[in-house]
C-alpha cells in the first residue's frame, strides 16, 4: 500500500450525517466506527459518536472524519487535519519524526486499540497532523 495524504474533518456530533451527505455528493463506500465500538468512550453518552469514518469514492477521493468528544477541544474553523496513512512503517515514522520537531504532541505515535500505530500532533506552524501506520486489524467486539 502506498502512503496516502488526505483531509480529516472534525465535527461535534454531526460526523455521521456529514459523511452520509458527502457520500451522496461523491458516491463511494462509507465505513465508520464509534467510540463505543472500541471501548474508548470516556463518557457513556458519547459511545455512539463517530470515532473514525472514511469515504472512498469510485475515482479515488478519500475523505475522513470524526466527532470530537466533550473532553477534547473543538474550535470551528480549525477542524480540519491532514492525515498520513499507509503500511510503510519506516516511511511514516520518518515523516512523524520530522513533523514532531517543534510540535505539540497530542497523542504519541504508538499502538492503538484498532491494531495500527497512531499519533496526533500540531506542527510548529499550527497544522494538525494524524499519522496512522496500518497493522493487524482487531475485532472491536473481542474485548
Amino acid at each position: 500500500m502506498t502512503t496516502n495524504l488526505n483531509p480529516y474533518i472534525s465535527f461535534t456530533g454531526e460526523a455521521r450525517s456529514a459523511m452520509e451527505f458527502y457520500q451522496s455528493v461523491f458516491g463511494g463506500e462509507l465505513t465508520s466506527s464509534t467510540f463505543g465500538d472500541f471501548g474508548m468512550a470516556h463518557d457513556p453518552s458519547e459511545s455512539g459518536l463517530v470515532m473514525h469514518a472514511q469515504l472512498v469514492s469510485p475515482n479515488g477521493l478519500v475523505l475522513m472524519a470524526s466527532d470530537t468528544p466533550a473532553s477534547m477541544e473543538y474550535k470551528s474553523g480549525t477542524n480540519v487535519s491532514v492525515s498520513l496513512s499507509g503500511t510503510d512503517e519506516a516511511e511514516l515514522h520518518g515523516y512523524w519524526d520530522k513533523l514532531s520537531e517543534g510540535a505539540a504532541i497530542a497523542q504519541p505515535l504508538e499502538k492503538a486499540p484498532w491494531g495500527d500505530s497512531f499519533g496526533m500532533l500540531t506542527d510548529r506552524f499550527g497544522i494538525n497532523w494524524l499519522v496512522n501506520i496500518g497493522g493487524t486489524p482487531q475485532d472491536p467486539t473481542a474485548q
